[in-house]
């Protein structure tokens, strides 16, 4: 266990899509409001202690719903292009955490500011992802109603992990977050930075670095990893709806997992017991992370967050000894 004093000062939080936009929820303004006021809370002892600090979050729910509304007004409405729906999803999402952890802060006498910045993720144009689209995104649907929103909409459908079904986008690998200097001077003078949202925006850049939006949702913790990595961050948080990672899931075998090596966690990867939809994503920036330099990445459960940090929960998978 860590004392409050052994809490790294230097840190990358991810909060996955479902943590700010819960399946239970229809998504009102009102429940993203309250999602956004628990998460502030779940925060707020990590948010007070002297560091520096980036905030990363997903929008799969979210950039799901509002690509399936432009759809059915599309008769009326022109439909956005899926860059800028995720861009809608960022600041929309970006918009609500900035403001709740701010007066969770306030309210607890804590002048310290937050920012919430539009963050562009530079993709390769001929990344493989674009061909075979895996990134899940939106509500879950029965296979019938998938069946028909693929028909009319011409939509990718596919089973996510036993839950139901939901629409597939391509999902490329980050390569450059742009403006990443901004965020470090940002969390330097002690402003909690909200980046990278949804993955971020992701852009294609030419010869003459012009850049240009494309269709696809990034994976928010390979974006998270990158930026922790490029900003030399130690320690990623990544905070979800479990308390810890299980091999074995949903069997009577299983089993949590405290804390893990990579090597292992890279051999529990290869035997398949991370799906794609669910935790596969998580550990493949784990895993990247580690690899490209980082310490120690953390898996656990939104409401864990300050318990987790310091050793008490969570899954831990650090290098190898």
């Amino acid at each position: 266990m860590r004392t409050l004093n052994e809490v790294p000062r230097r840190l990358v939080i991810a909060i996955g899509g479902n943590a700010v936009h819960p399946e239970d929820i229809s998504g009102t303004s009102d429940e993203q409001k309250a999602v956004a006021r628990q998460t502030a809370e779940a925060l707020l002892p990590l948010a007070q202690i002297d560091n520096e600090l980036v905030i990363t979050h997903g929008n799969g729910p979210v950039v799901g719903k509002i690509m399936m509304r432009q759809m059915l007004t599309m008769s009326r409405i022109p439909p956005m292009s899926m860059d800028i729906c995720v861009a809608h999803s960022q600041g929309g999402i970006g918009y609500l955490l900035m403001q709740a952890i701010e007066n969770a802060l306030r309210e607890s006498g804590n002048q310290r500011h937050v920012a919430s910045l539009l963050t562009q993720v530079e993709v390769d144009a001929d990344d493989p992802a674009f061909r075979n689209p895996t990134k899940f995104v939106g509500p879950f649907f029965s296979e019938e109603e998938a069946k028909n929103i693929s028909k009319e909409l011409n939509w990718a459908m596919r089973e996510d992990s036993g839950r139901g079904w939901r629409h597939v986008v391509p999902s490329p690998k980050p390569k450059h977050v742009c403006d990443i200097s901004l965020i470090d001077a940002l969390v330097k003078r002690g402003t909690i930075v909200i980046a990278g949202g949804g993955g971020g925006m992701p852009v294609t850049r030419d010869a003459k670095g012009v850049r240009t939006g494309v269709p696809a949702v990034i994976d928010k913790d390979l974006t998270s990893a990158h930026i922790a990595n490029v900003l030399d961050i130690d320690e990623l948080l990544i905070l979800t709806a479990v308390p810890r990672v299980a091999v074995n899931f949903g069997k009577p075998n299983q089993k949590e997992l405290t804390e893990v090596t990579l090597d292992e966690i890279k051999a529990y990867h290869r035997e398949g017991h991370f799906p794609p939809g669910s935790m596969g994503p998580k550990i493949d920036a784990a895993i990247r992370f580690l690899e490209g330099g980082g310490k120690r990445a953390i898996i656990s459960h939104l409401d864990h967050a300050m318990p987790a940090l310091r050793g008490e929960t969570g899954t831990h998978i650090v290098r190898n000894a």
